[in-house]
């Protein structure tokens, strides 16, 4: 039996990077969620601030910016499940790298609906 590299049990399969990309869009949404708590706190101290603020949002950047958002929560939201399922299914564990492309699946046609229509907003009017 070939002996694992050592300090590590991931071989960079499908598992390991659904790991990865799970903890990287959870920090993402997390930043999201402070930056959004914290502008939409202004609106106590000023409302000039928080339409001033609220304003620098209204740009293409931004609009691309939120397709990521989306992206980052449809992922973790269906990689949540999928976590869900290995951990409380008994045949969890054997059918996990099944379920990842399911989730990979669900998020591609999440967004294939979601992203033509958000970006004829964000670019069309």
């Amino acid at each position: 039996m070939p002996k694992a590299p050592a300090g590590t049990l991931y071989r960079g399969r499908e598992g390991m990077w659904s790991w990865v990309a799970h903890r990287v869009t959870g920090v993402a949404i997390f930043f999201f969620l402070l930056v959004h708590v914290l502008d939409t706190a202004l609106v106590r101290v000023s409302p000039e601030a928080y339409n001033a603020v609220i304003g620098t949002y209204q740009n293409p950047i931004m609009g691309i910016g939120e397709l990521g958002l989306v992206a980052a929560i449809a992922f973790h939201a269906f990689n949540g499940l999928r976590i869900i399922a290995v951990d409380f299914w008994s045949k969890g564990p054997r059918y996990q790298r099944t379920m990842l492309w399911v989730v990979i699946g669900l998020f591609v046609v999440t967004m294939a609906g979601f992203a033509p229509r958000h970006l004829s907003h964000v670019f069309g009017g």
